[in-house]
């Protein structure tokens, strides 16, 4: 959804460096370079905003376990089930698969007197 709304302001940027081109390509001299530079730049802007907008298409809801794994004190506190299936802190761990060797129990250490 969000590349179908970026579509709108890419369009209008294409348009703009067409324009930009046409105008650029009447005049002379200094505006004639400065239109090129300006055109060559709304299709830069057009482009990158269609590449931003797959990336972030592509990574609808994972950009949070980025965040998490850097330490960012926004992200610290969260208390919602990961959307990727990741179990909330607290949970158990998943049962061990049939057959498979249990974990052997470490007995719990004495406190130093």
């Amino acid at each position: 959804m969000i590349f179908l709304l970026a579509l709108i302001p890419a369009t209008m940027l294409t348009v703009a460096g067409y324009a930009v081109f046409y105008l650029a390509h009447r005049s002379e001299g200094n505006l004639k370079a400065f239109g090129r530079v300006l055109g060559i730049w709304a299709f830069t802007l057009a482009g990158l905003l269609v590449l931003c907008c797959l990336f972030l298409a592509a990574h609808a809801g994972r950009m949070h376990s980025m965040m998490m794994l850097h330490g960012c004190p926004m992200m610290q506190d969260r208390s919602s089930p990961m959307p990727w299936g990741e179990p909330p802190p607290g949970n158990p761990p998943p049962p061990a698969a049939p057959g498979a060797q249990p974990a052997p129990v470490t007995p719990p250490s004495k406190p130093a007197p």
